[in-house]
């Protein structure tokens, strides 16, 4: 990974501070259920506020489409963010460019904070418009990223505003980026990478780029059924992807000629119905009866899987081996990451793992904390999977 720019080349006293953090945090009757991502920029707040900078907040907040949305403002949010930084005050301004916004940042004083309006109340943010990035721009000094989970969107605050001003990443981007380096870039090897979830056709170009570049690839979830299925073995009714056959004898065939172990399910849990406590059955995975689906990874594999990560000295991890969400159906998922956690507690295993059913997943199997880092992102934790540059970094790059 190229070099990037970080805060310990910024000194922030004075300086008006654009800071592109993401605070677009699940919602449920008017609360917020999960403020992980808001806390997580803590660091790079208080530190530029500490510094003597003049910090202004921008972030999106839902899917405003380019329209006002008074359920989708940030005003909300303030107060959220201001018990992350310690009672820290946070001001908040009823917009992100024009009049209004200029004179609130004006305003500010060394080591203030202030939260603009939602950034996709304007149209302009997501089509990356020219004149909006010179607008947002008009409120800094200094650019600084810190919303990995945004790095693959090309818009107006994740890129176009580092055309104008010098860029650097937040604690949380630096953070994120060192991780990934550790995993795929210049990882201490072996390698295993542990790759669930659905269907084979949305984690293709993941499987395709993970092929070269890591020693073990351990597949589970329903997307292991569509391999299983293209070397004959029958499925029942479980979740599969015929049509992706090919496919994953593909991916299989370049996997060995990469020299790169595939690990698929021995055995199996199922059940007749999709459902919390159904009856379930241990089976083979190649005695699945015409009725079954294929719910989980069996006992067997779990453990042969656990044991697989004590030969590997790094780890990636994207999506539950089974579904893990139902009652009775999460136990191999369990087991695996407990074994991960285990042995990154232990310094064996450098440990990554990204995506929002997999934090879930590690959530559930109260194995979060043991690995070595989370990544909180979605789409740009695939994109970055599936070996794609991501233009919020590369716009940070020095």
């Amino acid at each position: 990974m190229a070099s990037f720019r970080t805060l310990d080349e910024l000194s922030p006293r004075g300086k008006r501070v654009l800071v592109r953090v993401d605070l677009n945090v699940p919602m449920q009757d008017g609360e917020i259920s999960d403020a992980s991502r808001i806390e997580r920029v803590a660091a790079t707040l208080t530190g530029l506020a500490d510094g003597g900078a003049r910090v202004v907040v921008m972030s999106h907040f839902g899917r405003p489409r380019g329209q006002v949305t008074p359920s989708l403002s940030l005003a909300p949010l303030a107060e959220p963010l201001s018990r992350a930084l310690g009672g820290r005050a946070v001001g908040f301004v009823s917009d992100c460019i024009g009049d209004d916004a200029e004179a609130a940042v004006a305003a500010l004083g060394d080591g203030d904070i202030l939260l603009l309006e939602n950034l996709r109340f304007h149209a302009g943010e997501e089509k990356n418009d020219p004149a909006f990035a010179q607008a947002l721009a008009r409120l800094g000094d200094a650019y600084v990223g810190d919303a990995f989970s945004a790095a693959h969107r090309t818009h107006a605050s994740v890129v176009g505003v580092a055309d104008h001003l010098p860029a650097y990443a937040g604690r949380l981007m630096q953070s994120e980026l060192e991780a990934l380096d550790a995993a795929l870039e210049n990882p201490k090897r072996p390698v295993a990478a542990v790759i669930g979830g659905a269907k084979v056709s949305s984690k293709l170009a993941v499987l395709g780029n993970l092929v070269g570049r890591v020693d073990m690839l351990i597949i589970g979830g329903g997307m292991a059924n569509t391999f299983l299925h293209a070397q004959g073995i029958a499925v029942g009714k479980s979740l599969c992807e015929p049509d992706m056959a090919d496919t994953a004898r593909d991916i299989m065939a370049r996997a060995e000629a990469a020299s790169c172990r595939v690990i698929l399910p021995s055995d199996a849990i199922t059940a007749t119905r999709f459902a919390d406590g159904a009856p379930q059955t241990v089976t083979a995975i190649d005695a699945v009866g015409e009725d079954a689906m294929i719910l989980d990874i069996g006992p067997i594999s779990a453990a042969a899987m656990a044991e697989q990560l004590e030969q590997v000295a790094t780890l990636v991890w994207n999506g539950p081996l089974g579904a893990f969400e139902l009652d009775g159906f999460d136990g191999g998922t369990n087991v695996v990451a407990r074994a991960a956690a285990e042995l990154t507690r232990a310094g064996k295993l450098v440990s990554v793992a990204g995506g929002g059913d997999t934090v879930a997943a590690l959530v559930h199997a109260d194995a979060l904390e043991g690995f070595s880092y989370v990544s909180t992102a979605g789409g740009a934790f695939l994109e970055w999977l599936e070996g794609k540059p991501l233009p919020g970094v590369a716009a940070l790059m020095a």
